[in-house]
């Protein structure tokens, strides 16, 4: 298991008369036993967000008190992920019941469906990547007040005021965070407003946003009338028509975030909580771990990461992707077969098409039926509720554009939509007619925030950015956990694959830890191409509850932070 050091800063956090806990005792890993359940955690992707989860239980928070505490928080110290200029999914469970938050962005009023095509019909290079046209209306401020409004137990503007903190005194700037694919520094400087807020960024020096700070003070006053109504929605609306963008006062009006009923599978003596639609993630992630458990005789014996389990993986993650890429969109604009899809006799035929032997060919693997950057994190609090949260700006630092006096990025999260079927995105997924645009509509996520519940208590809180190997890393780790019995921190820690029927019998690998060369030369000899992309397969946020001990896990691929601690029960 590898182990990271977090140093400590110089900053002292005086939010809510707390002083600034020394994070250089921090670590990828941290467990204790809890006999009495007193014990909260969290896994955080960045220093900050775990101290601050930890300060709001320690006040006699709740995990969504945390939750939304991190979230802003994270708005300000993460900003190539974190956000209040996007949205995302939260999987809650609280006092014994499972919730699910949709605050996922929607298109704007005036988007149509071909609208990043040329006059021949072709994709637009980059116009749904780079610019405020490729921002989808945000979701997470409102996303926040709802869970507040259902949940929260301590004021509202408190949860915001750690976030203010850090924007108005600074964060220290990471190494990962300044080097974060410079090129793409390069990229937005070119059509962005971007460098001018972000050009300075320098490792181990701190980055003061004051036009956050601003803002941020403003929605702890006013809450989300501000973003969508007030001096914020004003300044983001002016943003749109200065660069051409679409989003208007009546799309920031019209905004509200959905309480869902979550995906609940039975799995392994588990129930498996995890997201609907509009999220692809949930329905995959079941599918993933329903096929490969009606090919259990095929996994007897199999190394973990060999040349035969990679195959098997990669022969149902095929039929997953085809599955995806036809079925699956916002369940307001299309009907989502979900019952279907996740069906035993469905699930048998899907397994039953698997070669064990050699690869599916890619054009014969269609949909069964008659059809980066993001960031995570876990909390469970001393009450047994937990949060699992997955939100985005889509990719790194989202399209580039900062509202200016308002000093938030904006998404890129229209690029998740269809742009024209059949056509990769950024993540080189395809799609269809379900996932098209049209006004209003939720674009397709891959994201899939997770709770495995045993016998009414949480057993497991599970996330990870990642685009679409979201779900497929979020299933290594669960196979690498209870089909494999690695402790939680090896099943982080291990190298992770990836395959989504396109590019053509193609297996990703990942920087941080490629398969073994002899396992490459088998794959390589049976017909696979393998590749080495530019960045690591997810950020694994996790925490683990199992006969009295807690764990929890950051992906040591990443900067975060997992914290175990005790507070007295309020």
């Amino acid at each position: 298991m590898l182990y990271r050091t977090i140093v400590s800063i110089s900053l002292i956090f005086t939010v809510m008369g707390c002083s600034l806990a020394d994070p250089s005792s921090s670590s990828t890993m941290a467990a204790k036993e809890t006999p009495n359940a007193s014990f909260g955690a969290v896994a955080s992707p960045d220093q900050y967000g775990a101290l601050v989860a930890e300060q709001i239980l320690a006040q006699g928070g709740n995990a969504v008190d945390a939750a939304i505490a991190t979230a802003f928080s994270l708005a300000v110290t993460y900003p190539e992920a974190g956000n209040i200029g996007g949205g995302g999914f939260m999987t809650i469970w609280y006092e014994g019941q499972p919730y699910y938050l949709d605050y996922r962005e929607t298109a704007p009023g005036a988007a149509y469906r071909d609208m990043y095509l040329d006059e021949h019909g072709e994709v637009i290079p980059d116009l749904s990547l780079v610019g405020v046209k490729a921002s989808g209306v945000p979701g997470t401020v409102m996303g926040m007040w709802e869970a507040h409004q259902k949940f929260g137990q301590l004021p509202w503007a408190d949860l915001i005021q750690p976030a203010i903190y850090y924007a108005e005194n600074g964060f220290e700037v990471s190494d990962k965070q300044a080097i974060y694919r410079s090129n793409l520094f390069e990229k937005l400087a070119e059509t962005t407003n971007f460098m001018d807020y972000f050009g300075t960024m320098q490792a181990g020096t701190l980055l003061v946003q004051e036009e956050l700070a601003a803002t941020l003070k403003r929605i702890a006053e006013q809450g989300p009338a501000d973003f969508y109504q007030g001096q914020t929605a004003a300044l983001l609306v002016a943003q749109m028509e200065r660069d051409g963008g679409l989003i208007t006062h009546e799309d920031l009006q019209n905004y509200r975030a959905e309480w869902r009923t979550p995906l609940v599978i039975d799995w392994q003596g588990h129930q498996l909580v995890t997201a609907p639609p509009p999220s692809s993630g949930g329905i995959a992630l079941a599918q993933l771990l329903g096929i490969k458990e009606r090919l259990a005789e095929h996994f007897e014996q199999v190394p973990h990461n060999s040349p035969q389990y990679v195959h098997l993986i990669a022969e149902i993650e095929k039929r997953v992707f085809a599955d995806r890429a036809d079925y699956l969109g916002d369940p307001a604009f299309t009907t989502v077969p979900q019952a279907e899809l996740l069906a035993v006799d469905y699930l048998e035929r899907r397994a039953a098409e698997i070669n064990p032997t050699a690869i599916s060919v890619t054009a014969d693997v269609k949909p069964g039926l008659e059809s980066y950057n993001t960031t995570h994190f876990s909390i469970i609090d001393q009450y047994g509720n937990a949060v699992s949260n997955t939100y985005t700006l889509n990719l790194s630092y989202g399209n580039g554009v900062v509202v200016e006096g308002a000093g938030f990025l904006l998404n890129n999260e229209m690029d998740d939509f269809s742009a024209k079927a059949g056509v990769p995105n950024a993540f080189g997924v395809v799609g269809s007619d379900a996932n098209a645009i049209e006004p209003g509509k939720r674009m397709l996520s891959s994201m899939a925030p997770t709770l495995l519940v045993r016998d009414d208590e949480v057993a497991m809180v599970i996330g990870t950015p990642g685009g679409s190997t979201i779900f497929t890393s979020i299933f290594q780790v669960i196979n690498n956990v209870y089909d494999f019995g690695m402790s939680l921190s090896d099943a982080v820690s291990a190298p992770r694959f990836h395959h989504q029927l396109l590019p053509k019998d193609q297996i990703t690998m990942e920087p941080y830890g490629e398969l073994d060369a002899t396992t490459q030369a088998e794959l390589r000899a049976r017909g696979y191409q393998l590749v080495t992309q530019g960045w690591n397969l997810g950020d694994i946020q996790a925490i683990q509850v199992v006969d009295g001990q807690i764990q929890a896990v950051a992906d040591p691929r990443g900067r975060g932070v997992a914290k175990v601690f005790e507070h007295p029960q309020k």
